[in-house]
């Protein structure tokens, strides 16, 4: 159990952020237990293929089976709130040789051979390793990188309007079933870890939603980094397969295809995204998206610069009171 202690002064710095290099690692742990991920299969499939080829052996020895500890200077919370993979390989190569043997010192048993090598020339494992970690990207993540920040960013944009209504009680409640929330305590049920820290006043923390973390939550704590707490986003299970069923009730009164559209709302989406999953053309989307905000069954909200819709609070009334199509 890892217990974190807030003051106001916290909670005014939490943040949120979005990590490829958090992506890759737990990625690379979903290839090694796919039994484990089930939602993640059909990714599995495809990266299998990509992969060929492609090496990748330093950056799987980092990441042990099962995850008690992955070094911090391969999983750094993120800085900024949406660094690029470029970025974030700048960081890794900027990591001081002496950080890398601590954080190798803290793996349990006799290190893999990569690793030990890794460990006796930090300098030049991160050459290597910075090297597969930009290949592996390439090959299986990249691909579907915007499918997977669309899920993040429309995860962030609820995420903010939980905390903006509710407080950090709303934000906390439902984050994950091993996270809670207590006058000012947040706590993680980890499996292997267990600590008490406080967060000084000063440091808050950055919650980072990852799709590959499904269905696991990590934590990362220790100086110099802001404290980070990872989370899968909601909507991870619609994410490689879509099978959306319409409501009849709804449609009958909306449209199909504006049923449509709600139904796939259960996530925040752009209007080239809900074209690619429905086969709708954008202007039509654009079109109905239009009517539906009208009528205060939708709302809009900017992320850089992409246009998210999100289904509003009266929508997912409507369609929690209309049966789903018989299978």
């Amino acid at each position: 159990m890892l217990t974190l202690e807030f003051s106001a002064q916290d909670l005014a710095v939490t943040r949120f952020a979005s990590s490829p290099l958090w992506e890759i690692t737990n990625s690379v742990q979903v290839l090694k237990e796919p039994g484990e991920h089930a939602v993640h299969l059909p990714w599995v499939r495809s990266a299998r293929g990509r992969l060929r080829g492609v090496g990748f052996e330093l950056l799987s020895q980092l990441v042990p089976i099962p995850t008690v500890h992955t070094p911090d200077f391969l999983t750094p919370v993120p800085v900024g709130s949406a660094p690029g993979i470029r970025a974030e390989l700048d960081q890794l190569l900027a990591t001081d040789p002496a950080q890398v043997v601590v954080d190798l010192d803290r793996y349990q048993g006799e290190l893999p051979p990569l690793v030990a090598e890794f460990r006796s020339d930090p300098e030049a494992g991160l050459v290597r390793l910075a090297a597969e970690v930009l290949a592996y990207w390439d090959a299986a993540v990249a691909p579907f990188w915007p499918r997977i920040q669309r899920l993040v960013e429309g995860e962030i944009l609820y995420r903010a309007r939980q905390m903006a209504t509710g407080g950090p009680a709303s934000l906390f409640s439902d984050l994950h079933p091993r996270v809670s929330w207590e006058r000012g305590t947040l706590r993680v049920a980890h499996r292997w870890f267990r600590a008490e820290r406080s967060l000084d006043g000063e440091r808050g923390l950055v919650l980072v939603p990852s799709v590959f973390a499904w269905p696991g939550v990590y934590s990362q704590t220790d100086p110099p980094h802001q404290p980070g707490l990872i989370y899968p986003p909601r909507g991870v299970a619609t994410l490689w397969e879509r099978a959306t069923p319409v409501p009849d009730g709804l449609a009958g009164v909306l449209g199909r295809a504006r049923a449509l559209l709600l139904a796939e709302l259960d996530s925040p989406a752009s209007t080239t995204e809900l074209a690619l999953r429905t086969g709708l053309s954008a202007p039509n989307v654009s079109h109905h998206l239009s009517a539906l905000s009208g009528a205060g069954l939708v709302s809009r909200h900017r992320a850089g610069r992409a246009v998210l819709y999100l289904r509003t609070a009266l929508t997912d009334a409507l369609l929690a009171g209309c049966a789903a199509p018989d299978a």
